[in-house]
Parts: structure tokens; C-alpha cells; sequence
């Protein structure tokens, strides 16, 4: 999620606990686990308490109190928990990179991996897991609006040349052509990370690894020309007015209440879909030029665990039980689009209640096709070095002022290369 950094020295340790809402360390009857969640429209407070009773309910002598970031940010408020010697037992949904250099994290065991996942490596860093494999998502979907399509007479690009061309005739027609979430850079990022994952990854898979190897850059032709079709667009006005305004919860109900023709967004977006709304909704990839699909890719997952935590066995036996759930499972298909990576248990055995929209976007994980790393968001030896997927982000906001495309993606280099000491 998005990246806004807190100043550590307005909180003190005592402040900090008490946002968290929890006290760290030994209860009376066993041992305490601290928790790192979020909350969305989707995972909700309840869900989180619910997930936390179903996990712990074989986990004799063990309990859980949850520490809620206060914003989407959990990188950064795991951080400011570090700062402050409270950094938790248990984490949710954090990029591993930002917390690998101090050893924080506590690899799972890779036998463990291997019997309950259809992809055991998925997230792997240098061979190791520090996140579950359990679900995955495409990010971004391209969600669409059928009565409006309908209305303007179009029908779902296969190829950018058609999407562009859907934009441009969904302005002409008065509709916002592309609702953005613009406010926040994790969810503006979205047109940007299809760009580059279709684009720039379709082309060539392993350019993440390149960049790593300093045989490609962010400069190179084909990373512009993927990057300045954003510019194009937003030049083009199919983000509207003010989509640097809206924030994620508004852009969603904006393009529910159909006040644009289509939407970027993670396939979590399928869980604010309801079932009496699904049938008006439907999703398709971004499109590349020759209209070869190109699913960007995520292997999900949730819990990490602290390698330093005096409570680390327990931790990893409450996140293991956390993850092979299956009732937290079927509220993660149901209220977050998520798509199931159990090795040993179907999506028709979870008994999860799902919309044709689900069905439609879950085929692309099924099939045989080309899956490339979404750009930025994965938890593997793609992802970008501590710090670089929020400039990524961030870029996608700056591209609505700037024009100088080359320029901006310039300081990104600046950025990998320091960030990796090249």
C-alpha cells in the first residue's frame, strides 16, 4: 500500500503502545503474540479478530493482541515499531527487502512450503520464503462498466491501439473514461504498474533481474515509451478532473455508482463487487500492442515472522496456522478477490460465495499463459530495492505536472543504484 513516513521522534514508546492498543510480552496463562494488521473496506476489524480466534483456536497458551497501522503504510509503522524496540511478533502483509539487511525476519521452513503450496517459491528471496505463498492477485484488472460500454456502443480492447481509442470515445461521450484512486501513490500507481508489467515485462520477464545486473535501465526506450503512455493519457484527460483528489474508498464508489466507463485496480477490487452489482461489472487485462495477454502477477500472503522475537517458535506456529486457514481463506476469496494457492485445498472445497466477475479474472491464474511479475508489488526476487517501488509510485502521480518523462525516470536509476550501492 501506499508509503507515508511518520516522524519517530513525535511519538514516544508509550505513545506508539498505545496506538498499537497492545502491550507486548508474556501473559499470565502463556505466551502473548503481538500482531501488525491494516484495515481496508474489505478486511475489516472483524475480520481480523475473526482470522486471530480461528487461528489460535489449536494453539493452546498462546494469544494475540492486534496492532492497527494507523494508515495503509504498514512498512512504515513497522518501522517506527523497530525504532522503538516494539517491533512485533507477527506482521502483516510488509515488504520483506525493507527489513532483510537488519535480519528481522524469520524464513519458513521449506518442507512446510512444499506440502501446502501450488507455488512453494513464489515468494522466495535468495531461496528463502519470508511470506506464505497462500493466495495471489493480478494487479491491476481492468474492470469495466457494461452498461456503459453498451450505451457507447464498445466493446473490450485486445490491444492498446483499442484501448486507447475506448478512452478517447468514452470522453467524447461524457464519461470519465478511467476512474483513478490519484491521492494516494499505492493506488495511483495502478495504470503505471499495468504499463510496465505488459509492456515493458511482457517483452522481457527477467528485467527486474537485468536491473538488479545493471544490464538494463529505467531510461531505456522501451521503459519510456511504457511509461509515457501514461503521460498520454493523463494529456488525453481520461482520468478526468481532480483525480489526484480522490482517494482509493471514493474511487471505488465512484465507478460503482457508475460515474466512469473503466478502473484500475488490484484484483481485490473484485470484493467490493457485490453479487447483486456483479452482473453489471465485468474486467479484462491491460492490453499490449498485439494483444498477446500479459497477467501481471503477485503470489499473495500475509504473516511474517520476527526472527528476533523471544516468542519466535510460537509466532511461526500461529502464522502457519494464520495462513492454512480455511475459513480465513474463504474470507479472503469472498471480501478480497483473493485468488487460492493451497496445494491441497480447490476453490470448491473452501464453499466461498463468488461472482462471475471472480470466475472471469480467476481463469487468467488458472491458464496456461504468459505471467510476469506485477511491477513494484511482488515479494520475491523481483522486488525492488528498499525505498524504490514508493518513488515508483509516486512517479505515477508526478506524471500528471511533468512532462519530461526521461527525466523522472532517470532519478529512479539514481535511486536503484543507491539503493543497491551500484
Amino acid at each position: 500500500m501506499h508509503r507515508r513516513e511518520f516522524l519517530i521522534s513525535a511519538l514516544s514508546t508509550a505513545a506508539l503502545a498505545a496506538v498499537a492498543g497492545c502491550s507486548p510480552g508474556e501473559s499470565k496463562d502463556g505466551t502473548t503474540l503481538t500482531f501488525l494488521t491494516f484495515e481496508t473496506p474489505a478486511l475489516t476489524a472483524k475480520f481480523w479478530d475473526d482470522s486471530i480466534a480461528d487461528a489460535t483456536k489449536n494453539l493452546g497458551g498462546v494469544s494475540v493482541k492486534k496492532i492497527v497501522a494507523p494508515t495503509s503504510d504498514r512498512n512504515a509503522y513497522a518501522k517506527q515499531l523497530q525504532a522503538s524496540g516494539q517491533f512485533p511478533d507477527v506482521l502483516a502483509s510488509i515488504n520483506p527487502k525493507d527489513f532483510l539487511e537488519a535480519g528481522l525476519l524469520q524464513p519458513y521452513d521449506q518442507g512446510w512450503l512444499d506440502a501446502n503450496f501450488l507455488q512453494p517459491n513464489g515468494n522466495a528471496i535468495n531461496g528463502k520464503t519470508y511470506i506464505p505463498p497462500t493466495n495471489s492477485q493480478i494487479l491491476p484488472m481492468v474492470f469495466y462498466n457494461k452498461e456503459i460500454f453498451a450505451k457507447n456502443n464498445l466493446q473490450v480492447p485486445t490491444t492498446w491501439a483499442q484501448f486507447a481509442d475506448v478512452a478517447n470515445k468514452l470522453k467524447a461521450g461524457g464519461v470519465t473514461p478511467i476512474q483513478l484512486a490519484g491521492a494516494e501513490p499505492w493506488s495511483a500507481s495502478m495504470p503505471l504498474v499495468g504499463l510496465v508489467s505488459a509492456h515493458v515485462l511482457g517483452k522481457n520477464p527477467n528485467w527486474i533481474k537485468d536491473r538488479y545486473a545493471n544490464t538494463v535501465k529505467f531510461t531505456d526506450a522501451d521503459m519510456v515509451a511504457a511509461v509515457t503512455r501514461q503521460r498520454d493519457l493523463v494529456k488525453a484527460g481520461a482520468f478526468g478532473n481532480g483525480a489526484l483528489g480522490v482517494n482509493y474508498n471514493d474511487a471505488n464508489k465512484q465507478f460503482l455508482d457508475g460515474k466512469s466507463g473503466m478502473y484500475l485496480m488490484g484484483s481485490w477490487f473484485i470484493g467490493q463487487i457485490s453479487a447483486a452489482q456483479a452482473a453489471g461489472f465485468g474486467a479484462f487485462l491491460l492490453p499490449t500492442d498485439d494483444g498477446k495477454p500479459v497477467v501481471p502477477f503477485n503470489v499473495g500472503g500475509t504473516t511474517s515472522v520476527n526472527a528476533k522475537s523471544p516468542n519466535a517458535a510460537k509466532a511461526a506456529e500461529f502464522a502457519k496456522a494464520w495462513s492454512l486457514s480455511p475459513n480465513n481463506l474463504k474470507t479472503l476469496i469472498e471480501t478480497d478477490g483473493a485468488f487460492p494457492m493451497l496445494k491441497t485445498v480447490k476453490l470448491e472445497d473452501f464453499g466461498a460465495k463468488v461472482t462471475p466477475v471472480f470466475t472471469d479474472c480467476y481463469k487468467y491464474v488458472q491458464e496456461s499463459n504468459t505471467k510476469v511479475s506485477s511491477v513494484g508489488w511482488v515479494n520475491n526476487d523481483d522486488a525492488m530495492p528498499p525505498g524504490v517501488s514508493d518513488l515508483f509510485y509516486a512517479l505515477s502521480q508526478q506524471l500528471f505536472t511533468n512532462d519530461d518523462v526521461k527525466a523522472q525516470l532517470a532519478a529512479l536509476d539514481t535511486a536503484w543504484d543507491k539503493a543497491v550501492k551500484q
